[in-house]
């Protein structure tokens, strides 16, 4: 069955996004007016970066996800492979997107968001002296180039072979998506912790965790998972999507539930082991979070823990659509929240607000994630032909 946007759901998408335009429009003006400017272009660059690497992670997330079920060859997943494959398809965007927030930081000479690339800093601090080596406009684009376009050629080589597969069959395609993504996983369990040092860590230039790669890794699938599980239930409703059944939905409930306690252990964990070394240079990280973003950093943590935990924990909740709607709309927005921490509190620390501009940005951003996945699921049928687990899919129970 093939999938048709409606009108609906297309006015929806622009709405989202001409609302979005109108309020960083006013958040610019009350910027303007109040504050004078003088954080204009700060706050502009940062929350393009928030919302780019935001919604960029939810796409490379399925992409990750994709690969997982390649390499360990999952049978119950076929039914759903093309949801996974059209949250996927957002990279290409995505990547312009994060490219165009880095391009505006650089212009600006770090934006006062990396300080490490304005020289008038660096001048002045010796830390940021000994990090030149790595942390240098150059360098930084390099590795963004390399990061980008190892994702894009392996999101490729996926897309083109599951279009293939429908047509062909046979074992061929499926074994070298095999070999393909246990090669991909390689590559993203060395670039999704040294992308996310460069991205965001850097930020906190001074700082450093040996975990803080697995926490943005984790904060990534979690978003991923729920937006899935979000879409299925939503192409389930519609009528789409029919070999997909209760277990399926329950999978990727446990899998949304299970992705939810694996960040909170490692946002913990992060915390429990800096907070306990009491060691001033690892410790500066929480004391502004805790000092200038108290409520929203730790109302993050609850949220992002114990809704899950409160409300996803039986097995008819993972079964539930309106349940997980719910607790995933909570838990996504949580999540963003967390991204806008880690670059607000690095930058602008107690200057930062959520304002017009955040929640414009933010809105204009979900509208073209949205559009841009409906989209892609115009692009194949739903249900995916000569998979050989799809007849073990379509049987799935548990």
């Amino acid at each position: 069955m093939e999938f048709k946007i409606t009108k609906k759901a297309n006015l929806l998408t622009i709405i989202l996004i001409v609302v979005g335009l109108v309020f960083t429009g006013i958040g610019v003006a009350v910027e303007m007016s109040h504050h004078h400017g003088e954080h204009l272009g700060q706050r502009l660059a940062g929350n393009l970066l928030i919302d780019g690497f935001f919604f960029f992670a939810i796409g490379l997330g399925a992409l990750f996800f994709l690969a997982l079920q390649y390499a360990t060859e999952t049978g119950w997943y076929a039914s759903v492979k093309r949801v996974i494959e059209a949250v996927a398809g957002y990279l290409p965007v995505g990547m312009a997107m994060i490219a165009l927030a880095f391009l505006v930081i650089t212009l600006q000479k770090g934006a006062h968001i990396y300080l490490w690339m304005d020289p008038s800093q660096v001048a002045h601090d010796e830390i940021m002296q000994g990090k030149a080596a790595y942390l240098n406009i150059p360098f930084f684009w390099i590795r963004t180039a390399v990061y980008l376009a190892t994702y894009y050629i392996f999101w490729r080589g996926f897309k083109r072979r599951s279009m293939l597969e429908d047509q062909v069959g046979g074992t061929d395609i499926h074994f070298t998506n095999y070999k393909k993504a246990a090669l991909f996983l390689v590559f993203f369990a060395v670039f999704s912790s040294t992308s996310s040092w460069d991205w965001i860590m850097s930020i906190d230039v001074h700082w450093f965790s040996t975990l803080f790669g697995w926490y943005v890794f984790a904060g990534m699938w979690c978003s991923t998972m729920i937006v899935l599980v979000t879409l299925t239930l939503f192409l389930k409703k519609k009528g789409y999507l029919p070999n997909v059944n209760e277990s399926h939905i329950h999978d990727l409930g446990k899998w949304t539930f299970a992705t939810s306690f694996l960040w909170s252990y490692l946002w913990f964990s992060q915390f429990m082991l800096i907070w306990y070394a009491n060691i001033p240079e690892e410790t500066t990280y929480y004391l502004t979070r805790i000092a200038d973003f108290k409520l929203l950093y730790f109302g993050m943590f609850f949220i992002n823990f114990a809704f899950p935990m409160l409300l996803l924990m039986s097995r008819d909740a993972k079964r539930h659509a309106g349940i997980l709607t719910f607790v995933g709309a909570i838990v996504l927005f949580g999540h963003w929240v967390d991204v806008y921490i880690m670059v607000m509190a690095g930058s602008m620390g107690k200057n930062a607000y959520i304002g017009f501009m955040e929640i414009g940005l933010l809105l204009a951003a979900l509208g073209l994630f949205v559009k841009v996945i409906l989209t892609n699921l115009t692009k194949a049928p739903l249900t995916v032909k000569n998979h050989p687990f799809l007849d073990e899919s379509i049987h799935h129970e548990i």
